[in-house]
């Protein structure tokens, strides 16, 4: 590996660091419905996500829950000496994708059948951590 090669991945690590992922694939749900519960929690802090998620009665919602703090989790074992309090984590990106589609047969009247299309999700959830970085303006 090149030296501008190597100085470029070191740099996308460290950029990296501050940033867990977590990934829940073929849910069972179908996207538009997880996608309302997504918007809710999009950008917030992971107290406010974790709260909202957890009063929220879609079943949706429960399932996001648990990726979040599987999330959380990640962030934890990535970040070994620093603590959640002080990070001051928020949801940076979460995105809901559609996955694969079961394609079921119902009985129509005359002889048809109609398809029914049973949808499943992908989501992706990635937190981030302000940078506390205080600048002083002089007047």
């Amino acid at each position: 590996m090149g030296v501008r090669k190597r100085q470029m991945a070191e740099r996308i690590k460290a950029e990296k660091k501050d940033l867990a992922f977590a990934k829940l694939n073929n849910c069972p749900t179908s996207p538009r419905k997880m996608r309302l519960v997504a918007d809710l929690i999009r950008g917030k802090q992971i107290e406010m996500a974790l709260a909202i998620l957890r009063f929220n009665p879609k079943e949706a919602s429960r399932r996001l829950e648990k990726l979040l703090l599987s999330a959380i989790a990640n962030w934890e074992a990535k970040n070994e000496d620093a603590s959640i309090e002080d990070a001051d984590l928020y949801i940076k990106e979460i995105r809901v994708d559609g996955g694969t589609m079961l394609k079921r047969l119902r009985p129509a009247p005359q002889g048809r059948a109609h398809r029914i299309r049973k949808r499943s999700n992908h989501v992706t959830l990635v937190l981030g951590a302000h940078n506390n970085v205080t600048t002083e303006t002089t007047a």
